[in-house]
């Protein structure tokens, strides 16, 4: 048997709805609110602008605001930034959102549980062994690739660890692309 791969499978994880947020609740004890549908406000004071991004929490619907920017000139804007922030605009709350620096300084953390999706063609088990597998990640979703691989794969954890060479630690959660090679059984 070869030891290069005969079968090459793309495998992509996808963001299917914004993240929930790891943020406490100030009038309930709820541990969780969301960005819904995403909305900012914009509140100017003289040539200083101040940006909120508006969340809000999941039980008790309490709306909170987030720190975008603080007294900031409104020259130091991009115009479409700007815009974007006056229309509110999907993507631009997504990249807020998503920001590990905007998280840091609003104290949350993002709770990825069913807001992503797995799209991996089948393995083809009655083909050439060994088959690998390219992991591309369009949204920073961290995840633990043997964990990954058994949900694709439809195998064990503990089958993933016998079968499957990684480039990467597979118990450690990762974000970023990475290839295995699954072995046969």
């Amino acid at each position: 048997m070869s030891s290069s791969p005969h079968t090459v499978l793309p495998w992509r994880v996808r963001r299917t709805r914004l993240p929930l947020l790891s943020l406490p609740c100030l009038s309930c004890p709820s541990p969780s609110a969301t960005a819904g549908a995403g909305r900012f406000r914009v509140n100017a004071n003289g040539k200083l602008l101040h940006v909120w991004l508006l969340v809000r929490c999941v039980s008790c619907d309490r709306t909170r605001k987030l720190a975008v920017h603080a007294r900031a000139p409104v020259g130091s804007f991009d115009p479409d930034t700007l815009h974007g922030y006056h229309v509110n605009d999907p993507a631009l709350v997504a990249s807020t959102l998503l920001d590990p620096l905007f998280a840091r300084r609003n104290r949350f953390t993002l709770d990825w549980a069913d807001a992503w999706r797995l799209d991996a063609p089948p393995v083809p088990l009655d083909g050439q062994w060994p088959v690998r597998v390219e992991v591309a990640f369009a949204d920073p979703v961290p995840v633990r690739p043997d964990w990954l691989i058994a949900h694709g794969l439809g195998l064990s954890r503990n089958e993933v660890l016998r079968r499957v060479k990684c480039d990467i630690p597979p118990r450690r959660p990762t974000s970023a692309g990475f290839t295995f090679t699954l072995m046969a059984g």
